[in-house]
């Protein structure tokens, strides 16, 4: 698998953006790190190309993006559907929520997360993967 390298603006715009977290992602953000669901660690303001994806499970290919009213115009739906076709064309799945429903619906919410991460496809190993475990020497 070719690894992808992050620009340093990527690396600076991340940082930044996990300092000033909205209440709604600070709110996913506390139950993302607590939820016990296999292979879920998720990542918070995560470089993925051209992107920061608000949250990211890389092992199940997960973004889940937490959206205010701005997504919710002509260029926000526009600029939302580019970037989730892009991200789906990488191999990961989108979950996109309204900061109130994170707010007013969070146990709904991590709910759906949990489905989509349990509807997850084992991964095919690739040439270079170590072997599985108790296999090889």
């Amino acid at each position: 698998m070719v690894r992808k390298t992050v620009s340093d603006f990527k690396r600076r715009t991340a940082k930044r953006l996990r300092a000033n977290v909205t209440g709604a992602e600070a709110l996913l953000w506390h139950h993302l790190r607590h939820l016990d669901v296999q292979g879920s660690h998720f990542r918070r303001q995560v470089a993925i190309g051209p992107y920061i994806a608000d949250f990211a499970s890389l092992s199940v290919k997960l973004v889940i993006e937490v959206d205010g009213s701005q997504h919710g115009t002509d260029e926000g739906l526009r600029r939302d559907g580019e970037r989730t076709r892009w991200l789906n064309d990488e191999g990961y799945r989108v979950l996109r929520f309204w900061n109130n429903d994170v707010m007013n619906k969070t146990t709904a919410v991590l709910e759906m997360i949990r489905q989509a991460i349990d509807a997850t496809p084992p991964r095919l190993l690739l040439a270079g993967d170590p072997p599985p475990q108790g296999e090889g020497e």
